[in-house]
């Protein structure tokens, strides 16, 4: 089999713990460009945020699939698939969020709106997962919920992170018995990840490898939380990160070493050596 795209979760997967980009996963990539692979990053942040990270990849042009699916652009003004979740919906989740111990984002494609809270260590957590690069407002404001009331919004994603597990489970049963059409899922821990019922990693993908030309079953993606799984379960080979969550491990192919331990760079070299450019294969 020739694998003709490879797909990569940034958090907990290309990037390591301290939310830095290692050489040896730069290399790998560059790896698999040179074996004729298409690159693109799936992931849950926002749209300008995976674009500074392809950037640093040299990735400049590439489709990304980005708010969990979506969002799916080379450029910001030209999406080739979004879902967004209406203002009606997202004035409906607010509400219902705001009664929870919570920092909530909605991730418009170009700027983010949150609450204000006293946890002052959520939101710097929250703020180096999200990666919020420069050029990425975020308008900190005291009720979302009256900001939705003056200028309704539609957005590709709400993301809220709980500080208390049992408060989550009890936001998610909430949000999912209310509010129609949605998928939940997670991104580490503590997170709740709101889209559309329609967007997801996996369609991102579908999508991307109908305009590529390029079926599931040649790409190779690699992940590292639930919001992967289906992902995972759909592509040619599906790879969980070492340190991923056992439910997550259970639905790849296989399981590579850990983000701190090179774990992306260990599995593209694995699956792409001994594949030749797709050039040779048609002088054959």
């Amino acid at each position: 089999m020739v694998y003709r795209l490879l797909a990569l979760d940034i958090d907990g997967t290309l990037l390591k713990s301290n939310h830095r980009l290692g050489k040896e996963t730069k290399e790998a990539i560059d790896f698999a460009v040179e074996k004729g692979a298409y690159v693109t990053l799936a992931t849950g942040r926002s749209f300008p945020s995976a674009k500074k990270i392809a950037k640093a990849l040299k990735l400049d042009d590439a489709y990304l699939i980005t708010h969990d699916g979506g969002f799916v652009a080379s450029e910001g003004d030209e999406p080739i698939y979004e879902r967004r979740i209406d203002s009606d919906r997202a004035y409906q989740l607010v509400d219902i969020l705001e009664n929870y111990h919570c920092h909530i984002r909605l991730l418009h494609e170009k700027y983010a709106i949150g609450n204000k809270t006293r946890q002052r260590n959520l939101i710097a957590r929250m703020n180096i997962s999200m990666g919020d690069p420069l050029f990425y407002p975020i308008n900190f404001v005291d009720s979302l919920s009256h900001h939705l009331i003056d200028q309704p919004l539609t957005v590709p994603k709400i993301k809220a992170q709980f500080w208390n597990e049992k408060e989550r489970q009890d936001a998610m049963e909430e949000v999912q018995e209310l509010v129609p059409h949605i998928r939940l899922t997670s991104s580490g821990e503590g997170s709740l990840d709101i889209t559309d019922a329609s967007a997801s990693k996996a369609k991102g993908l579908q999508v991307l490898g109908h305009k590529l030309g390029i079926e599931l079953k040649e790409m190779v993606a690699i992940g590292c939380y639930e919001n992967d799984e289906e992902m995972l379960v759909q592509s040619g080979i599906g790879v969980a990160m070492g340190q991923s969550p056992e439910r997550v491990k259970r639905v790849a192919d296989w399981v590579t070493r850990s983000n701190n331990q090179n774990g992306v760079g260990y599995a593209v070299r694995e699956v792409f050596r001994k594949q030749l450019h797709p050039e040779v294969y048609k002088l054959k």
